[in-house]
């Protein structure tokens, strides 16, 4: 009898990565400052002082390349940590193709996805910081979960502004955050100035990230107790997520190979540049050539068809302006069940490397991702959460690209999450009331004229 091929390729607990890993300390040029919103001048420190903890504020400038993981992190990581890493045979054999089709599995947190990483990591240095309770947004619901989670084992408050399309559309995600102590609300809500001028001009709005975050935001800075604490987006949100990649590189020299492309969806960019910033980092240094491939939606295409300037990361501009890839900050996103990539913008970091030419972005429309992960469902047994569908969604064009030149391709994909919580979004793919959304040219047109100006 033949040996049976391996699928799954695990690193011992002791492999838990030990430092973050840095990529801006291995980039060709430095990235753009954020700058304050009042003056337009580079913001310091102290600035950003009333939302965050000193720690992640050091972290969100830093050029180290690598930034020590404390051992009470650690400790939280070894729940679920090292992640697997699985082989998708019986996906390649589905499509019949030559390309070989990895991805790093990311759902079995117990919040069931990738967000942990960094929640476990901000309630720790808010813990340490003397912060009672943190504040945040949260779309599809996986990062409010996750940050209600990581509240919980470190004795804080957590505070949630749900987007409100999300908030009717995902009640278990909510259910899942009250559950480890969250409060929960539907922003736009009236409990915030930002919250309640969005419902005086727009009452019926589906709500937005940008106007979650203003709630947020808002709830911190007038609350000496209170800390802010983002998903996505920012450089130190980022730092924490590249567990991911790091334990993917060594899961893939075990398994004998180097990949040839390596991909993950992209609303905010923290689990794409979990797994890409680490591989980034080896293109630099010469020790690989995979190509990187970041996957959004058609429905809300940052880095495909917005452009690359500052502009404030939410609606009530509340926040420092940052350099980054943008549709404009009052951009209302359709209710696509993508909830997790219906932000306005993309993290400066992935926007910066984007612009550098050192990765590539793709958008995927909603069906054609839906599709993707029924495909995916039905062959490795995993229901993706939708989010996670773009980058099966690309994965599988690559294999069959790989296919029509019949040439061998190596994949790599991070799966950032389960969709277990996400069913309804299903039931409404197979009722066939799902719908493509290219979002109108004049619509971002609009949001674009928003833009801050500058003297």
């Amino acid at each position: 009898m033949a040996r049976m091929q391996p699928i799954q390729f695990n690193l011992p607990q002791e492999r838990i990565p030990r430092v973050w890993y840095n990529v801006t300390a291995d980039l060709p040029v430095p990235m753009a400052p954020p700058l304050h919103p009042g003056t337009h001048k580079p913001i310091g420190p102290d600035d950003l002082a009333p939302l965050f903890p000193m720690a992640l504020i050091a972290q969100e400038v830093s050029t180290e390349r690598e930034i020590e993981i404390p051992d009470p992190v650690r400790q939280v990581y070894a729940q679920w940590r090292p992640a697997p890493l699985y082989r998708a045979r019986r996906l390649e054999q589905s499509l019949d193709t030559p390309a070989k089709i990895y991805y790093k599995y990311e759902g079995g947190s117990p919040a069931g996805s990738h967000k942990p990483n960094t929640a476990v990591a901000q309630a720790f240095y808010n813990k340490e910081a003397g912060t009672k309770r943190l504040s945040t947004e949260t779309g599809a619901g996986q990062w409010g979960s996750s940050l209600a989670m990581a509240c919980a084992f470190f004795g804080l408050e957590c505070k949630v502004y749900m987007v409100r399309v999300s908030y009717n559309q995902k009640p278990y995600r909510r259910a899942l955050m009250e559950v480890y102590g969250a409060s929960v609300t539907a922003s736009p809500s009236t409990e915030t100035e930002a919250g309640r001028a969005i419902l005086a001009e727009h009452p019926d709005t589906n709500g937005s990230l940008g106007i979650a975050i203003s709630e947020a935001v808002e709830v911190a800075a007038k609350d000496p107790e209170t800390k802010y604490a983002l998903g996505s987006v920012l450089n130190h949100v980022l730092l924490h997520q590249t567990v991911i990649g790091q334990e993917a590189i060594e899961q893939m020299a075990l398994a004998g190979d180097e990949p040839d492309v390596v991909i993950g969806c992209a609303g905010g960019g923290s689990n794409f540049a979990g797994l890409a910033m680490p591989y980034v980092g080896r293109n630099v240094k010469g020790l690989s050539k995979a190509r990187i491939v970041a996957v959004e939606p058609s429905a809300c295409p940052t880095m495909t068809k917005g452009p690359y300037t500052y502009d404030f990361g939410d609606t009530g501009h509340l926040t420092p302006l940052v350099k980054m890839h943008t549709l404009g900050s009052t951009f209302i996103p359709p209710g696509i069940h993508a909830g997790g990539l219906r932000y306005h913008g993309m993290a400066p970091l992935v926007s910066h490397v984007l612009d550098l030419g050192l990765m590539e972005a793709v958008s995927v429309q909603q069906l054609d991702a839906f599709a993707a992960g029924v495909q995916f469902a039905r062959a490795e047994g995993i229901v993706p959460a939708p989010e996670s569908n773009h980058a099966v969604a690309q994965a599988i064009n690559e294999a069959l690209e790989a296919k029509r030149e019949g040439k061998a391709r190596t994949i790599l994909f991070v799966l950032s999450g389960h969709g277990h919580f996400d069913m309804q979004s299903y039931i409404d793919y197979q009722a066939g009331k799902l719908e493509n959304y290219e979002y109108p040219a004049e619509e971002i047109a609009m949001a674009l004229a928003g833009l801050p100006t500058f003297k």
